[in-house]
């Protein structure tokens, strides 16, 4: 029995990726403990591409921007402290045919980027995201992972700490809303779909290969800030995203 897959798996790919530009976006804050370690990731998952590597530092105080530079990064800088504006001031910078939002604590592998190869070379997808997963995780949090997981595939979200899309299709959508301090990956990936389908392509995603990335919010929050977070988002009917004050999980700088 063959799995039934909803995207060309690499090896069925047309060669031709060198002839495709990626622009890869890293929106990075305090990250220098972990910025070197995805951006090695990223290379190495490059093998074969004609790419770029864009860090936006959002304000950073510490030595983000120096390790990056160091690593061979095109550095621009956002000073508005909000993942939405550095992703847009990446991409901004971009001169790539296809964007690649990767957050900084993320390690994506060659096979993820084996999978968006097939899906940008097929022509069927305007982009799309892939599940995600932790190195260790807790049983409990196991539990999560997979619901969004399932949740993601099911919906068509994305989740934010790995998203591909092809650049003309990002700027005339808008790029990511700068009114949200949370969830802007969510309400991307809805109107993405929505131009998707209205050029009768799909935005996907993958799944066969998912995204490592830090389970550092889960050790860095307790259960009670991140329940308190979400009984907020419920009263409120999700106003309190529009509020960096109130989504302190993204912007209290804890690292």
């Amino acid at each position: 029995m063959h799995e039934h897959r909803d995207y060309p798996d690499p090896a069925e790919a047309p060669p031709g990726r060198a002839r495709v530009k990626l622009s890869i976006v890293v929106p990075a804050f305090n990250e220098e403990r972990l910025i070197a370690q995805t951006l090695g990731c990223i290379r190495d998952a490059l093998q074969g591409w004609n790419a770029e590597i864009i860090v936006c530092d959002n304000n950073s105080t510490d030595r983000t921007a120096e390790i990056a530079r160091s690593a061979g990064a095109i550095v621009v800088f956002e000073p508005v402290n909000q993942i939405a504006r550095a992703r847009n001031a990446g991409a901004a910078r971009a001169s790539g045919d296809w964007l690649v939002f990767i957050d900084a604590d993320s390690s994506p592998s060659r096979a993820l980027f084996g999978h968006m190869a097939s899906a940008i070379q097929s022509g069927r997808y305007l982009g799309g995201g892939s599940t995600v997963a932790f190195a260790n995780p807790q049983r409990d949090v196991r539990f999560w992972v997979a619901l969004w997981n399932a949740l993601s595939r099911t919906t068509g979200w994305a989740a934010g700490s790995f998203i591909f899309c092809d650049a003309a299709a990002f700027r005339e959508a808008g790029g990511f809303n700068e009114a949200l301090f949370a969830a802007e990956e969510i309400d991307f990936s809805r109107r993405m779909k929505r131009l998707a389908r209205s050029r009768r392509m799909r935005f996907v995603i993958l799944h066969q290969a998912p995204l490592l990335t830090s389970d550092r919010k889960v050790h860095l929050y307790s259960r009670t800030e991140h329940f308190a977070f979400l009984l907020r988002f419920l009263v409120t009917g999700g106003r309190n995203l529009r509020n960096r004050d109130a989504c302190p999980v993204w912007y209290d700088g804890r690292r």
